[in-house]
């Protein structure tokens, strides 16, 4: 698994983003071209037969969500805020894995790649059979991973109708990594005082 395809479709696509708009093309071109770029990589592999998963194919399809907003008719503005609508999507798709999905979406994304490794404890099915604690700590991760992007959301929305056009993209590539290491670095606290991580399972209380 990996998430080199979607990372280079993203910065790719900001950077033509500045350098079209070195050479005079309109924000609004550049923006569209910028989320066609985007899409190369992972098409590249589709068409090579790879079929991506976990986060890969989360990331995939976040690009092709992109794209297919960027095609709606609207004004460059609108386009500059786009990518608001996919993290806020984002967020409302954790928020409906806690009450319609049979595990919270943190769950579905971590264990393909922890479960049992990384000081991270094993048999993830078991546990979220028997203990409440380890259910409660999925569940509260998820409910931070959706404020966090809902959160992201408004922030890019409110960036990209009062920046200045040209500030907008590079800030909104900047708030991808800030999102997801805030994110990352709140729920893994989560986790280690749950006793998931550390090689510990913590004695879930009996009150």
């Amino acid at each position: 698994m990996t998430l080199l395809r979607p990372v280079i479709g993203i910065v790719g696509s900001t950077a033509l983003y500045y350098l079209m708009r070195h050479f005079g093309v309109s924000v609004y071109a550049a923006l569209v071209v910028g989320a066609v770029l985007s899409l190369v990589p992972a098409c590249v592999s589709l068409i090579r037969g790879n079929r991506p998963g976990g986060l890969e194919a989360f990331f995939t399809v976040l690009l092709f969500a992109s794209f297919a907003i960027s095609l709606l008719p609207g004004d460059e503005r609108f386009l500059l805020a786009k990518d608001a609508l996919i993290t806020g999507g984002v967020g409302f798709w954790f928020l409906a894995s806690l009450r319609w999905a049979d595990r919270p979406l943190a769950y579905q994304f971590a264990k393909p790649m922890v479960e049992g490794r990384l000081g991270w404890v094993g048999d993830w099915e078991e546990r979220w059979e028997r203990d409440e604690w380890f259910r409660r700590m999925w569940r509260t991760s998820s409910a931070l991973w959706a404020a966090g992007t809902l959160l992201d959301a408004v922030a890019r929305v409110v960036m990209a109708y009062t920046l200045p056009a040209d500030a907008v993209p590079g800030l909104n590539l900047a708030m991808y990594v800030a999102t997801a290491v805030v994110l990352n670095v709140v729920t893994t606290v989560v986790y280690v005082r749950a006793g998931a991580i550390g090689g510990r399972r913590r004695v879930p209380s009996q009150a």
